[in-house]
């Protein structure tokens, strides 16, 4: 009651108190700690809940916020331990799980176990492909990406919005003149999910380090209201790295007509490509 009225230190306190602890109370609380930003807190209940013997009753969900706990945390060893007891209690096929080691692995730069982990999975679904695409993105593989996609689609695997992100990236960093991201696009468009924010942030950040600004322009114009800080942020950065400094400044002062608050980060990049402008 007390996390679903917003008072976390309270039911933090609450739960500390309990004796004994049921399953609902643990997942509940670990949730919430993930959901606060609390990551250091997540793993502290997971090591009283090792020694309560009570991991071989969560669900794979809970190891995952565990599993992304770790990485926030920057705690590998800990993760590793988790995939070890994941091991001998013989759960490794949840394929949530698989895609959440893929990831772990990825952010601590263990390629060699992210791969092995995928390779070895008798079944591959949405999550352990785009986990592998985010890795192979992180390693500046962008055409590997792309390759990883078309294979994707070719088996049949759904795409969500998280994999069409991951892939628009890729095509960003391509030097194909746009034409990959214009078919992604194309995708999105026959999947539904171009209006999706992932998606159209994805899109115009593409497009703007394609050099197509115009196509920029028109995937930020569409999303009309919709528009979240991600894309009008993508939009600007668009004109920068075109050396479209009068654009930038524009918009930047659109953000703050429309009420959104602009980050010191963003108004220093613009500041910095402006002074550099030759």
């Amino acid at each position: 009651m007390h996390v679903s009225c917003g008072h976390f230190e309270i039911a933090r306190q609450t739960f500390d108190q309990m004796f004994p602890r049921d399953f609902n109370s643990w997942a509940t609380m670990i949730v919430a700690c993930l959901q606060a930003g609390d990551s250091e807190q997540v793993i502290s209940y997971f090591v009283l809940m090792e020694r309560c013997n009570s991991f071989f009753k969560f669900p794979s969900w809970i190891i995952v916020c565990l599993l992304k706990s770790c990485v926030l945390t920057k705690n590998m060893e800990l993760g590793k331990q988790v995939h070890g007891r994941l091991l001998k209690l013989g759960v490794t096929r949840d394929l949530s799980l698989t895609g959440s080691l893929i990831n772990f692995y990825g952010n601590f730069k263990c390629m060699d176990d992210a791969e092995t982990l995928f390779t070895r999975s008798s079944k591959r679904n949405t999550v352990t492909w785009t986990a592998k695409m985010v890795n192979s993105c992180r390693e500046n593989q962008f055409r590997q990406v792309f390759d990883e996609f078309t294979e994707m689609g070719r088996q049949g695997i759904k795409k969500n919005r998280f994999t069409l992100s991951s892939v628009l990236k890729a095509c960003a960093g391509m030097d194909d003149e746009g034409m990959s991201g214009r078919q992604v696009h194309a995708i999105a468009i026959k999947l539904g999910l171009e209006s999706d924010g992932f998606v159209r942030c994805g899109l115009i950040d593409m497009y703007g380090k394609c050099r197509l600004v115009r196509d920029a322009e028109k995937a930020f114009e569409i999303a009309g209201d919709e528009r979240n800080i991600a894309c009008w942020n993508a939009m600007v950065m668009g004109y920068v790295h075109n050396k479209l400094f009068v654009q930038a400044i524009k918009l930047l002062y659109g953000m703050k007509e429309a009420g959104l608050e602009v980050q010191r980060s963003l108004i220093n990049d613009v500041r910095v490509a402006c002074g550099s402008r030759t």
